[in-house]
């Protein structure tokens, strides 16, 4: 049996690795390859299966290991972050936690390239765009960095479904992973805008935080139905033969969820106020997983 001692450095290695944000990135990749399986009618291996939610799971923990590592200086400062493993000190030295995320790094990109090729690309795209495009780059520079820094969370949908097939990958595929893309920004200014005065503290021009409130609120409601309208073109895609891919399972799936996330940012938009975004902000999840849910259940039907 694991030590009291030992169990808790499991924990707060676990932590770091922020396990709540890849729940849900890992949940994508499987939806794809899922989805893809059904549709081509291609069975997945489960040594696949393995090096697919492995790698996933060893990508989305290093890359939000070694983010943390980089912003441990406003962490520490952030009334939102500062108790995080690192700048907490449960982490010490703080390069522990750099070498950690370089070791799930590692273990992604050989689980991914072993996959095949395009796995690879597509785990090491997602990796550079987050830890230096958003992270180093731009996310203490410019109130674009959410958006540009935001490509990385459709990678694991694009490893998962060219685990099984590149066929349609520039279109299905990308699709799959643009669901992703446009719901990023508005998944993360909900969480944001009323926790402003953090990121003005540190002068991370978070855009929530540089923009005044009333715009804030429209630029999310904007984001909302964007996002919304987007999540409704899977129904319109045809294979070469003219059919339909999805059907009404998915459309009306994808109508019903959207109808509530455009309520709650109207909501937001009219009235504005913490409860507002934060509710918006966590129904943005299951909102996303739910979408990838219908696409599974539709593909299968």
């Amino acid at each position: 049996m694991l030590t009291t001692k030992a169990s808790s450095r499991i924990k707060v290695y676990y932590e770091v690795t922020k396990p709540k944000i890849w729940y849900l990135l890992v949940f994508t990749a499987i939806g794809a390859a899922f989805t893809a399986s059904n549709l081509y009618h291609i069975p997945i291996s489960p040594i696949t299966w393995g090096l697919v939610v492995g790698g996933v799971i060893a990508g989305s923990a290093a890359a939000n290991t070694l983010t943390n590592y980089n912003d441990r200086d406003i962490d520490a400062i952030m009334e939102r972050t500062k108790e995080r493993p690192i700048p907490s000190r449960r982490i010490y030295p703080a390069e522990k936690a750099l070498y950690f995320g370089l070791v799930l790094t590692a273990i992604s990109l050989v689980s991914s390239f072993a996959i095949n090729i395009w796995a690879g690309i597509f785990m090491a795209f997602g990796l550079i765009d987050n830890i230096l495009v958003y992270s180093k780059l731009l996310k203490r520079r410019s109130r674009t960095n959410i958006v540009l820094g935001g490509f990385s969370g459709g990678a694991p949908a694009m490893i998962g479904y060219v685990a099984v097939t590149t066929t349609g990958l520039w279109d299905l595929g990308l699709v799959m992973a643009g669901l992703v893309f446009v719901w990023i920004p508005m998944h993360i200014w909900s969480l944001t805008l009323h926790v402003k005065e953090d990121y003005n503290k540190v002068k991370v021009p978070m855009l929530t935080a540089v923009q005044s409130e009333k715009t804030s609120v429209r630029v999310i409601a904007g984001t909302t139905l964007m996002m919304v309208l987007f999540s409704v073109l899977p129904f319109f895609m045809t294979d070469p033969s003219g059919k339909h891919i999805f059907h009404e399972v998915y459309l009306y799936t994808a109508i019903a969820t959207g109808a509530i996330m455009v309520g709650l940012s109207f909501w937001l938009l009219v009235k504005p106020s913490e409860r507002a975004s934060w509710t918006l902000f966590k129904f943005s999840s299951p909102y996303l997983a739910i979408l990838f849910i219908a696409l599974m259940v539709d593909s299968a039907l």
